[in-house]
């Protein structure tokens, strides 16, 4: 697996832990102009959020192409994805998790 597809991964994995409306699937138009996601109609899904300020978050799965290593403003260190893991350790050691 990629490292932007898990790290993308790892992002709704977040927003579930939140409790947030997460959904998965292959997007695609029907014949009526509607979006849907693996069959769920993505209009009738925001629905009820109506109303609500919110963050929506649109990631391909699909994407190739990779992640460039970023320096860790914290500790120092070279990581790819989302997070650095050295800090991410750390934080959950630290929180008793």
């Amino acid at each position: 697996m990629s490292v932007r597809k898990a790290s993308v991964l790892e992002l709704a994995t977040a927003a579930y832990d939140l409790d947030a409306n997460v959904l998965r699937g292959r997007l695609s138009k029907s014949d009526g102009g509607t979006w849907t996601v693996s069959g769920t109609d993505v209009a009738t899904w925001l629905a009820k959020l109506d109303g609500q300020e919110i963050v929506l978050i649109a990631a391909s799965l699909d994407d190739r192409r990779e992640v460039p290593p970023r320096t860790c403003p914290r500790c120092g260190r070279e990581y790819t994805g989302a997070y650095c893991p050295h800090c991410r350790e750390a934080r959950l050691r630290l929180r008793g998790r």
